[in-house]
């Protein structure tokens, strides 16, 4: 039922800086979690973090902790994932998901609701 749109994908230097944003509409989300997931070339989509509007509660992949940081706007129900030192091996299609539990998961099938997708390519 959730709709969900991501943007601010794009081309950056390994090193740099980039911010995703994912806008849902359709729901409340009073018991969501919300959370980002990659598809690399030739790999399988992959966990990257989430967050659980009803605890505040957030879990990452170990290969971007202490890089990647979601947040919140609640107002404008709202998700962003701020990239930071990133990697060539970052390079992947990234995909906003939600489902409506307040429990994090990081199975892809645990998830109902996806966008499309959006890319980021990290050059070295």
């Amino acid at each position: 039922q959730v709709q969900l749109v991501e943007s601010g994908g794009g081309l950056v230097q390994a090193g740099g800086s980039l911010r995703l944003s994912c806008v849902a509409s359709g729901r409340t989300f009073s018991r969501a979690t919300m959370g980002w997931f990659r598809q690399g070339p030739g790999k399988e989509r992959e966990f990257v973090a989430a967050f659980s509007w009803t605890s505040g509660s957030t879990h990452y992949a170990d290969s971007v902790k202490g890089r990647f940081t979601i947040s919140r706007d609640s107002p404008k129900n709202t998700i962003d994932l701020q990239m930071t030192s990133l990697k060539p091996e970052d390079t992947a299609v990234y995909y906003c998901a939600a489902r409506n539990a307040p429990i994090i998961s990081t199975m892809r099938q645990a998830y109902d609701s996806w966008g499309q997708g959006t890319q980021v390519t990290v050059s070295s």
